[in-house]
Formats: structure tokens, C-alpha cells, sequence
């Protein structure tokens, strides 16, 4: 089982999200929330091919709480609590009022998305990621959603590989983990 298109573009969005609006660590330093949301946001959906000119502060500001909120997802489903990551989903599904509503694109099949209560742009991006997180945790697809493994750094991915083994965030934080562990081989005392 994997992911479609529509899943796989709004868990990219919720990863955006977490990854640019919360704080915490990314790389191996430290990482603050960012000053300006609104072009957080507009980054975070540039990311994911959404391009946005303009992002109203509002918008900005319900995202960056939710994004707190869909980070718990994430740290209770690394850790295998889903009773508590689902708690979250289920309360981030009421809070954005995410309703199904089957959509096509110009030259593309119906496919099923979902939609907040009005076309605001946080509002329809908030219920895509709390039902993408909601997809994710109500199937076997639960365990790919991840905190990276490197030291100092707490930032989000969804795993999409092939053998769902992935551990970090970035192939920048597989390689800086690597490389420690290299350079702790070489410096073994030999007796």
C-alpha cells in the first residue's frame, strides 16, 4: 500500500508546515520559529509546487498553530503511540471541519480531497493535512511518519521509500550522522 498523489501532496504540505513554523532543531542547531509566518508559508507551499503570491496573516498564524498541533502526530507516531496520535488526528478533524469531496483537475480522474468550511487558504490546507494525517494514522502506513534520528534535530518526514526504513529528515542529516560515526570508528583506541 502507498500513498496517491493528493495524500502524498497534503503530508508533504503538514511536513512543510512542522518543519518551517515550529521550533525546535534542525541540523544540529537550534531552530526558532520564524519571525515572519507568512512567508514561512508561502515557502512551505512553493515546496510542494503550490506557489502562492500572496498569504493573508491570518492564514499564516492558524497555520503556524496548527502545525504545533500536527507535530504531536508525528512525535506520538514515531514513538508508536497511536492511540494518542489518532486523539490528535480525530481533534484536528473537528477543529478545521475537513469534509470529503470528491475533485478533478483539467485532464485528471476524480479523486477525493478535502475541503474546510470555506476557500481560505488555511482553512482548505489545514483540513487536507489533518485528513492526510488521518489516512496515514488509520492505516497500515502509520509507522511512516517520522522525527529525524540525528542528534539536534526534531524535524518531520513522511516515509515514502520502498522499505519504510527511513530515519531522517534530509540526506544532509543521514550524511552528518554517518560521518560521526566514521570519525568515532577512526579515534578507537587500539590495545
Amino acid at each position: 500500500m502507498s500513498f496517491d498523489s493528493h495524500a502524498r501532496t497534503v503530508l508533504a504540505a503538514a511536513v512543510e508546515y512542522v518543519n518551517r513554523l515550529t521550533p525546535g532543531y534542525s541540523g544540529g542547531s537550534a531552530f526558532a520559529a520564524p519571525a515572519d509566518e507568512t512567508r514561512a508559508v508561502a515557502d512551505a507551499l512553493a515546496a510542494i509546487g503550490h506557489p502562492q503570491d500572496v498569504v493573508p496573516a491570518g492564514d499564516a498564524r492558524r497555520l503556524a498553530e496548527l502545525a504545533g498541533r500536527m507535530r504531536i502526530v508525528f512525535e506520538a507516531a514515531q514513538a508508536g503511540d497511536f492511540d494518542r496520535a489518532a486523539t490528535e488526528v480525530n481533534a484536528l478533524l473537528v477543529d478545521t471541519n475537513a469534509r470529503p469531496q470528491l475533485d478533478r483537475g483539467k485532464d485528471r480522474p476524480w479523486s477525493l480531497h478535502f475541503h474546510g468550511p470555506n476557500d481560505e487558504l488555511a482553512n482548505g490546507w489545514a483540513a487536507g493535512c489533518a485528513a492526510g494525517l488521518a489516512i496515514a494514522i488509520g492505516s497500515d502506513l502509520a509507522g511512516r511518519l517520522g522525527v529525524c534520528a540525528a542528534l539536534n534535530c526534531d524535524r518531520v518526514f513522511v516515509d515514502v521509500s520502498r522499505n519504510g526504513q527511513r530515519r531522517f529528515c534530509s540526506p544532509q542529516c543521514q550524511s552528518r550522522v554517518k560521518a560521526a560515526a566514521h570519525r568515532a570508528r577512526q579515534h578507537v583506541p587500539t590495545t
